[in-house]
């Protein structure tokens, strides 16, 4: 049960110009000053401790017109003076009204790095109007101890009823030449690498870091895409990102790298539209999380703050999921997808899959499913997800199908029945996948039957993939209309009771708060990409303090075999990281949703190891963040929900690097047994990586371990409680 108090301040109303409106943190390290400038631009600035965070910056909206009215406009006319003045929201505003609020609640999430998150923080509500439009919008700042959420509303009102958005103009003036970690700013995917660069020389660095994949589209040599990390000179931690988006395109950031000033930069839908609005409307949540101890900007909860508590009355049925699967097999190659060789092309309900070869590489057939159910029941997994089941693999990419699969037809040598029986039998749930090849339309079409051919079958989650362009052509990932389909399949998900772990979908922004069976996203850069050329051996040093700010994500950790011509002589990637690494990353990469990927085999060479992967949960209590430096390292250490147990990851970047690793946080006067699980002297992630150690050792709150971690390796550790 959630306990809060609520404060709430007086209107009051204002003269035409305010300068100075200020609200500060509830533990006044945050300060946040609004006011209007000369010509009525609303504009904020933040500091922390002092220190300039946000130098002032302008807010506001490009609306489209079509002279008369705001009306749905889906074309550019001929301005004239009246048009201008309807298309602007930016300037020419006079405050009317504000209001000053302070709200303290503690929230228990369904699943989560804690079992109880505090919502605490004070608000400031701004009323500005245009005269000359006779138009109004609130500006509502929530500042919090660890940063600044602020977002747009529209009330409703005679002169703002339908409307369509130009562009967003919220602006991030940065008050230095920061070093950032970022990637291309995008409209269809988030799977690059990391770049490490001053603002400066994003520019020069764009065109090396904008790497091919099967959809995508730049906008701009300075475009980047939140959650943007950040560090200055003097040793501030700033991240730049957005809560809560519903009904509204995902935001990038523009950069002008010559006054070093952000400015949000939304995707567009087919016709270049930013959004199609109707009042009363609020958009996202724009964030500013801020610290001088990076361990507080990766453990911070904001983004999950500024969403709304479950709509879900009844959670029972949402619960993590430790899983394996066949995936990594067809991933590297070793397997395939699709069935047959047969066809260069597929009908569905023509093409006839009982007269076709089978191609002797299909992964999904029964008995190798059984050999994974059988693998999951012997070592304490909850599920086995199997991809290439269903018929329609064999032309599924690249060709911008509509009536690509049918999500409910299995190809002849997979047994839904008999595996749905064998698994249940054996306390296992198989995981459905739904891969869409990004034809959206044809997924609505048919979510209502699959998902009760997933109750009819016992399955209670679904992996969903959006694999290359959108269907219908034309629209982007990350458009209003692509965004509401997520939301879409998610809320009708809910209704079957399904847990949904959604790839190639847009970044998750919090929204798991409001509907907590979303237990998964990829929508980064993950495991796969170690078959497809690798990644940087520092990748996941910057994941947690950047993509995972807005929720968990399925990265699919786990691989004990580097070498990938071993699965498939022509695939010659290696992974970069080295197998303790791979173990840490359960601990460090939260998710309710784990997968071990690799297959069973290099599980069966190394069984000290995988011992750690059957002990590690999925679901935590509470969790520390013991040292942190995104692109350099990590180490966390959970507590179990359901045990005394403690579990500690650190993982490394490019260099070796010593920790003297504290157990205070460990129960006083208690006795532990703590299995360390580290990289060997002579690991490294390129040329030895499955060199590890194991050491079991007894602990306590007093015990400080030191331990090394080799380039792109780190450790792991289970602390258990002595009885």
């Amino acid at each position: 049960m959630n306990s809060f108090k609520f404060i709430l301040g007086l209107g009051v109303a204002m003269m035409s110009y305010v300068y100075g409106q200020e609200v500060k943190s509830p533990n006044g390290n945050f300060v946040m000053d609004f006011s209007l400038s000369k010509d009525g631009k609303p504009t904020y600035q933040l500091r922390y401790k002092g220190k300039e965070i946000i130098k002032p910056s302008h807010l506001g909206f490009e609306f489209k017109t079509n002279h008369k009215e705001m009306d749905f406009a889906v074309q550019e006319r001929v301005e004239d003076e009246r048009a201008q003045d309807l298309a602007n929201f930016l300037s020419g505003f006079t405050i009317v009204d504000t209001k000053t609020s302070t709200f303290d609640e503690t929230w228990a999430p369904v699943w989560g790095e804690v079992d109880k998150i505090r919502n605490h923080f004070n608000e400031l509500a701004v009323t500005i109007s245009q005269p000359k439009t006779d138009r109004k919008m609130i500006i509502r700042f929530r500042v919090f101890d660890d940063g600044l959420g602020f977002r747009y509303e529209f009330p409703e009102q005679k002169n703002l009823k339908y409307f369509v958005v130009k562009e967003e103009h919220s602006q991030f003036a940065m008050a230095g030449d920061h070093t950032a970690f970022w990637i291309p700013g995008d409209y269809d995917t988030q799977e690059y690498d990391y770049t490490e660069s001053k603002l400066s020389e994003i520019k020069g660095l764009f065109d090396k870091a904008y790497i091919g994949n099967a959809s995508q589209k730049a906008f701009s040599k300075t475009g980047v895409q939140t959650a943007l990390m950040m560090k200055s000179k003097d040793g501030l931690y700033i991240n730049l990102h957005e809560a809560a988006l519903i009904n509204y395109p995902a935001m990038s950031l523009n950069l002008n790298d010559k006054n070093l000033v952000f400015e949000s930069w939304l995707t567009p839908d087919a016709l270049g539209d930013k959004g199609y609005l109707q009042a009363p409307f609020n958009t996202p949540w724009r964030t500013v999380i801020a610290s001088d101890d990076a361990r507080e900007v990766v453990a911070s909860k904001m983004t999950y703050n500024l969403n709304e508590p479950s709509k879900i009355k009844d959670t029972s049925w949402i619960k993590p999921v430790k899983y394996i699967g066949v995936w990594w097999e067809m991933i590297t190659g070793k397997s395939s997808w699709a069935y047959t060789d047969d066809f260069s092309t597929v009908q569905l309900g023509v093409s006839d899959y009982s007269k076709a070869k089978p191609n002797g590489k299909h992964g999904a057939n029964t008995q190798h499913v059984k050999d994974y159910i059988d693998f999951a029941a012997a070592n304490g997994f909850d599920a086995v997800l199997v991809e290439g089941w269903n018929e329609g693999w064999e032309d599924w990419f690249g060709n911008h199908k509509d009536y690509v699969f049918d999500f409910v037809t299995p190809y002849p040598d997979f047994d839904v029945v008999g595996l749905r029986d064998y698994a249940k039998a054996k306390g296992v749930k198989i995981m459905m996948h739904h891969e869409t090849s990004g034809a959206i339309r044809n997924y609505e079409r048919h979510l209502d039957k699959a998902y009760k051919f997933m109750n009819d079958n016992g399955y209670t989650s679904v992996k969903s993939g959006y694999v290359g362009d959108i269907v219908p052509r034309g629209d982007y990932h990350y458009s209003q209309n692509t965004v509401n389909h997520y939301q879409y399949a998610l809320e009708k998900a809910a209704e079957y009771k399904i847990m949904v772990n959604a790839h190639e979908a847009v970044r998750p922004t919090g929204v798991a708060r409001t509907w907590p069976n979303l237990i998964g996203n990829e929508s980064a850069r993950g495991t796969e990409y170690q078959s497809f050329g690798g990644s940087k051996s520092n990748h996941v040093t910057i994941l947690p303090f950047t993509r995972l700010l807005g929720g968990p994500m399925d990265y699919t950790p786990g691989i004990f075999e580097m070498d990938l011509t071993k699965l498939n002589p022509d695939n010659h990637s290696h992974v970069n990281s080295t197998l303790a690494n791979q173990l840490a990353l359960y601990v460090t990469m939260y998710s309710p949703l784990q997968m071990a990927a690799d297959i069973i085999e290099n599980y069966k060479r190394f069984p000290d190891a995988f011992q750690f992967i059957k002990d590690v949960p999925v679901d935590w209590k509470d969790s520390k963040y013991i040292e942190a430096e995104p692109g350099k390292y990590l180490t966390v250490a959970r507590k179990d929900k359901k045990s005394n147990n403690w579990f500690v990851g650190n993982v490394n970047g490019d260099n070796t690097r010593s920790t003297k690793l504290k157990l205070d946080f460990l129960e006083k006067g208690k006795k532990y047994e703590a299995i360390i699980y580290a990289d060997a002297k002579d690991a490294h992630f390129k040329t030895n990586p499955q060199a590890y150690k194991i050491e079991t050792k007894k602990v306590d709150s007093k015990t400080v371990l030191d331990l090394t971690s080799a380039p792109g390796g780190g450790f792991a550790i289970s602390i258990k409680e002595i009885k």
